[in-house]
């Protein structure tokens, strides 16, 4: 099969699943895959102001906030952004409730979050900025911080909305359906090519709908066993350059 575009997760896929760093063979894998031709695409669930260093390793195609904002060098390929009222509402029912509410717009905001979660989640070791009307902005994802307890306390307060657990202490709060694969078939027809011709990499349970739409899914070895069992060939782990290992298993490299 002769493969033209590659999707990448960032955390613990690109990036060292434990210290969140992008080891040289992962750059010059980012950077061997471009001269032979292959579209290079993150596909994460960070904000876009957080991509910098992914921009750096020569990827010019970023699909964001986990499939809601979507852009090509600085044309936006796909956006779904929440209701400004729906947000508002979210926003100061979090307030009177003192629970910690992060926004995705293309920067990264908060209401008074769990910094603890936002260096296991984002490799974050301060705070970000908060923003006493962000919901003015288009948010693209919400994300509320908290036990199942607390989530099920939104899900009754909010029934309109969904609450899907992405990690032990963080839910996404979305308003419609946002997915990587969404984003994705968007950045297949921007391109021209046809899913069968795609290769996913990720690790996470958010993954999986990415791994299952490419027609070469690859689970890095420290995924989740969900996404494993969802994966065409599961590799090595991040801090074993299992991309690289799967890139030659396929002789792709």
């Amino acid at each position: 099969m002769s493969y033209k575009i590659v999707f990448f997760d960032v955390d613990g896929t690109l990036t060292h699943h434990e210290n969140g760093t992008i080891s040289t063979k992962t750059r010059e894998i980012v950077k061997s895959l471009k001269h032979k031709g292959l579209k290079i695409v993150a596909a994460t669930g960070r904000p876009l102001s957080l991509c910098e260093e992914i921009r750096e390793l020569g990827i010019d195609t970023l699909i964001t906030a986990n499939g809601a904002f979507t852009v090509h060098n600085e044309e936006v390929i796909h956006k779904l952004s929440m209701d400004k009222y729906v947000a508002r509402e979210v926003f100061e029912y979090a307030a009177s409730e003192k629970h910690g509410l992060s926004f995705y717009t293309k920067e990264l905001s908060m209401n008074g979050i769990i910094l603890k979660a936002l260096k296991e989640t984002l490799s974050l070791s301060d705070y970000p900025q908060i923003n006493e009307r962000i919901y003015d902005e288009d948010i693209y994802l919400m994300c509320l911080y908290g036990d199942d307890k607390r989530a099920e306390q939104y899900t009754q307060r909010f029934p309109q909305l969904m609450f899907k657990r992405w990690h032990p202490f963080v839910v996404s709060v979305l308003q419609e359906e946002i997915t990587k694969s969404v984003a994705i078939l968007k950045v297949l027809d921007y391109f021209n090519i046809d899913q069968s011709e795609a290769i996913a990499f990720g690790d996470g349970e958010n993954d999986i709908d990415m791994i299952e739409l490419a027609g070469l899914g690859i689970a890095m070895g420290n995924g989740s066993d969900k996404l494993k069992s969802a994966a065409d060939f599961v590799t090595k782990k991040s801090s074993e350059d299992g991309i690289e290992f799967a890139l030659k298993k396929f002789s792709i490299l």
